[in-house]
């Protein structure tokens, strides 16, 4: 296999781990840079965010309301008699 085959098969493979590579370290040292980090007494957390759902009175003294198939279940009306004719 000379250098020519290999070059021909492993194109994709031949980019690729060195660009991956470069990207980690790359990552690595944006994350290590002390100019892109706040100093901890500059930084103020977030307060926590606390929410509790209360129900209202008035939704608690009302009656349910009715079921939505209430209507359908009632029996339906017979249909009038036709009137027969000679």
């Amino acid at each position: 296999m000379g250098l020519a085959n290999f070059w021909r098969s492993y194109k994709v493979l031949i980019v690729m781990i060195p660009g991956v590579g470069l990207i980690h370290w790359g990552w690595f040292n944006i994350r290590a840079n002390s100019l892109l980090k706040k100093d901890r007494e500059e930084y103020i957390p977030e307060p926590s965010i606390v929410t509790f759902i209360s129900a209202a009175a008035s939704a608690l003294a009302a009656p349910p309301a009715a079921p939505l198939a209430a209507p359908l279940a009632a029996p339906l009306a017979a249909p009038p008699a036709a009137a027969k004719s000679k």
